[in-house]
């Protein structure tokens, strides 16, 4: 007996040690679930732990070997890759820390209006006047471009595009001749902030931070194209396209000699449209162009639109003007009291979230949001009852994609969600939660519609010129930002299995590297079930 109790002390302390040792080296990585609650009816959702098994730990080893002799170093990065087909957790690193997504944010955004709105909700763009045209086809009160959040809405005929030429074309084709009021670009349709929460005010004037607006054209940005001038001493030759006098250009550029470095820089005002171009550009130098954001979206629109009318030969006496939620009430357009002229419709969602995701569209993303929060907040209320009265449709709609999480069982609490596109500095989200997400999603009715709107390795989008040599095996939503970089999606193994995966990377200062490195682990997680680390 004493020898018993000796040997059963002996294998007590035994195993103490053991789980000191495992404490002291945090959280590393492990091929099978951590230990938690009976299994889940959904992949998304925690799984029991499955019984180790050689193939699961192989690719451990290998991600592992990965991570361990990269450069990583200074920075932080985290794994989640799961199966589809039993939900087990197939390897886990740093997987619940929370990290700065940039662009993997719009895998929430894209998931959950899919998800919510269906695949066929389409945004309605329309023309208002306060009483019909006379008989002579005048319309003696205001023209009311009225947006409701549509992102694909140009100013020229593209293919079946909604178009501000083709509500011209309408217009005229009804009779309208002449406009004697203005022409008003109405955005009130959204309420709440005029750029995402967290967004640095140095992206502000790059197309990429364009204000999301109930009424966009052209996607908010302007082409400014720049090049040398005749000759050495000229200004730089300057043109903004659409040309139509909406910016002010102040061009100090000048042409410099042959062999000058070009040192051409540019900037819009964070609050009006004043664009300044300063700098040399040499002789013979290559002309290229940048991509601008506008202030004051609507009235853009409206200033595009009067221009399309006059061309089509609708006078027009009025000016452009633009109108948003911050007025009176009583002075508040409400287009149930309008007659409607003319009206087009968006693409459907579903082509929406394709081009969202495939091109990493963030002004999509941030109509797609605020979308959410008009048509779906009321699902989401705030606890402080009052706040719903007054909180903007953007903050509505992350607390509709939060909603969306718990109720797929993805808990919420820690994460961070700010905007729709991940331009903001402040989203924190985890690989956990984001491999879950995915997970979620592929038992929703939708679920082949995401699936076809990531990119594709290899192939299209911003996995083009990426992952090569498993190209079209892994679908995944990219990011990057300055310091950040991420990659989430789903790759199928050789030998056909399913995994949802999420790898972050955040303070890592090198850029190639890191997405190299990214490159690299999701390289490995597509050769799983190989036994060897792809070459």
């Amino acid at each position: 007996m004493m020898r018993n109790r000796t040997l059963l002390v002996s294998l007590i302390a035994l195993t103490v040690v053991v789980a000191a040792i495992a404490v002291a080296l945090g959280q590393r990585t492990v091929a099978t679930q951590p230990k938690e609650k009976a299994a889940a009816s959904s992949p998304a959702q925690k799984a029991a732990a499955p019984s180790p098994n050689t193939l699961d730990s192989s690719l451990a080893r290998t991600i592992d070997q990965i991570i361990d002799g990269s450069e990583l170093k200074q920075g932080r990065l985290g794994v989640f890759v799961m199966s589809l087909t039993d939900g087990r957790v197939v390897y886990s690193r740093d997987s619940d820390r929370l990290f700065t997504p940039a662009s993997n944010m719009k895998a929430y955004t894209t998931a959950v209006g899919i998800d919510s709105l269906g695949p066929d909700y389409r945004w309605r763009t329309s023309v208002y006047v306060e009483k019909q045209p006379d008989t002579n086809g005048n319309v003696n009160s205001d023209l009311i471009l009225y947006g409701r959040g549509a992102p694909d809405l140009i100013s020229k005929t593209k293919g079946d595009a909604p178009s501000l030429a083709k509500f011209a074309d309408q217009l005229y084709a009804s009779g309208v001749r002449r406009v004697t009021g203005n022409i008003v670009g109405d955005e009130s349709y959204f309420r709440g902030e005029l750029f995402g929460v967290g967004w640095q005010w140095n992206d502000l004037q790059w197309y990429y931070g364009a204000e999301p607006s109930a009424l966009s054209v052209d996607e908010n940005t302007i082409e400014v194209t720049m090049g040398p001038g005749a000759k050495v001493g000229d200004n730089a030759s300057i043109a903004v396209s659409p040309n139509q006098n909406y910016v002010r250009l102040l061009n100090s550029g000048t042409t410099a000699d042959r062999d000058a470095p070009t040192s051409i820089g540019m900037m819009r005002d964070l609050s009006g449209n004043d664009v300044h171009v300063w700098g040399e550009f040499p002789t013979g130098g290559h002309a290229f162009s940048a991509f601008l954001s506008v202030h004051n979206p609507a009235l853009w629109a409206a200033t595009l639109f009067k221009q399309v009318l006059i061309a089509r030969g609708i006078k027009v006496d009025g000016e452009a003007r633009s109108r948003d939620f911050r007025i009176a009430d009583k002075v508040k357009f409400d287009p149930a009291q309008a007659i409607e002229l003319a009206s087009q419709e968006s693409e459907p969602l579903s082509e929406i979230i394709r081009h969202t995701n495939k091109e990493s569209d963030n002004l999509y993303a941030e109509l797609i949001l605020r979308t959410l929060g008009k048509e779906r907040g009321s699902t989401a209320p705030d606890p402080d009852l009052k706040k719903n009265q007054t909180r903007g449709d953007d903050e509505a709609g992350t607390a509709v994609i939060r909603a969306w999480l718990e109720s797929k069982g993805i808990p919420t609490r820690g994460l961070a969600i700010h905007d729709g596109s991940g331009l903001s500095r402040l989203d924190l989200i985890t690989p956990e939660s984001t491999a879950r997400l995915l997970a979620a999603m592929t038992q929703s009715n939708v679920a082949t519609v995401y699936f076809d709107s990531l990119p594709i390795a290899g192939h299209d989008g911003t996995l083009a010129g990426r992952l090569k040599k498993i190209e079209g095996r892994i679908s995944a939503k990219t990011g990057s930002l300055t310091y950040v970089h991420s990659l989430s999606g789903y790759a199928t193994t050789r030998s056909g299995e399913r995994l949802a995966f999420s790898i972050l990377c955040n303070d890592m200062t090198a850029e190639r590297p890191a997405i190299a490195l990214i490159d690299e682990i999701a390289a490995s997680i597509a050769e799983f079930g190989t036994l060897s680390k792809p070459k």
